[in-house]
């Protein structure tokens, strides 16, 4: 099903060229146009179809001779150090998330004298929902890289 696509892709690619004028009016003002209705008095352009098959695609992605490299074991060695420090920074945001949670339930369960309508008390626990929610993306986002590491 796949081949037959690209077949009737492949096939279809030179259908797509359109023909482009150029039109220069009486102040000089120059305007391109591919409807032929629009092009009466313009000049036709001979526009090559851009072909993206033949490209090479190897030359894209050679490097110059003085690209700087580097060895296998360093690179398993940074990416070791590198994995040690995600590991770690989600060990500390976890339990600043913890902590974040501990806090906002402590919050939940105190009620202030001067919040006499629920609107104070959400407000005051504004900032404390805040928190844990940046915790939990964060530690979330930590998972991710983790997860995308070597």
């Amino acid at each position: 099903m796949r081949m037959l696509l690209l077949m009737v892709l492949a096939l279809a690619a030179p259908l797509a060229h359109a023909e482009m004028w150029k039109c220069v009016d009486q102040d000089g003002n120059t305007r391109y146009t591919n409807v032929k209705s629009d092009a009466k008095g313009c000049k036709a352009l001979n526009l090559d179809p851009i072909n993206t098959a033949t490209a090479p695609a190897a030359k894209a992605q050679q490097k110059p001779a003085s690209f700087p490299s580097v060895g296998t074991d360093t690179q398993r060695q940074r990416d070791a150090a590198r994995r040690k420090i995600l590991e770690q920074e989600l060990a500390q945001e976890q339990q600043q998330l913890e902590l974040a949670k501990k806090q906002l339930a402590e919050q939940q369960g105190t009620r202030l004298g001067s919040e006499r309508n629920y609107a104070r008390v959400e407000e005051r626990l504004k900032p404390y929902e805040s928190r844990v929610r940046l915790h939990e993306v964060n530690v979330e986002s930590l998972k991710k890289e983790l997860a995308n590491s070597r």
